[in-house]
């Protein structure tokens, strides 16, 4: 089966935004996603990135402007300033990589995540807030969360960060198929053409 590699921060508003069009698109085309969170304050600091909270106004305003833009698009309602807005994600994004582990479903683990912090003004990074939303999405969080402090796990996090970097990744989402690089959720057009031509 085609593999398209995702790389994303669990705290990504954008990756969100991309989240239920990426798995469709790679269920048409007989593609697996494969999911590999990463550490994208790490990412900024190896690439030249900037964390939002120290970009130049004008370009905090404009994201703004653009979530909204997308949000009326694609019907799916985003807070710009949640009340908790991008705190440490390593927890959240263990988590996911020991669910991916079980072979459980990624796209209703992350959306359950996305969804907490971007509609539900709630803090991802505390542990107990983290338990409530992997058990009302449905999931074993004792078994989870026992799982995902493994040495391993986190093993496997920082490897995934790595490989981010060496795809060229240096934001979130970037999507990697056939060793090209899409970046952002606005490319997703682009990811389906490469789909559609191999």
């Amino acid at each position: 089966m085609r593999r398209i590699e995702y790389y994303f921060w669990i705290n990504s508003d954008w990756a969100y935004l991309g989240a239920d069009r990426l798995e469709a698109m790679a269920r048409k085309h007989g593609a697996n996603v494969d999911y590999m969170p990463v550490d994208l304050p790490h990412v900024y600091s190896r690439t030249g990135g900037i964390l939002l909270s120290k970009r130049a106004p004008e370009r905090q305003q404009y994201r703004i402007i653009e979530l909204k833009r997308f949000c009326k698009n694609l019907g799916i309602h985003v807070n710009p300033m949640p009340k908790y807005m991008c705190p440490n994600g390593d927890l959240a994004s263990k988590v996911v990589i020991a669910a991916k582990h079980r072979g459980l479903s990624l796209q209703d683990l992350t959306k359950a995540i996305f969804k907490a912090e971007w509609q539900d003004e709630k803090d991802i990074s505390d542990a107990a807030t983290l338990m409530e939303i992997v058990s009302a999405a449905g999931f074993d969080a004792d078994a989870l969360f026992s799982a995902a402090g493994d040495s391993s796990i986190e093993e496997e996090y920082r490897r995934y960060t790595e490989q981010a970097i060496a795809a060229g990744a240096f934001g979130s989402p970037s999507y990697v198929y056939n060793g090209e690089l899409f970046w952002g959720q606005d490319r997703l057009s682009f990811l389906e053409d490469a789909l559609s031509e191999s």
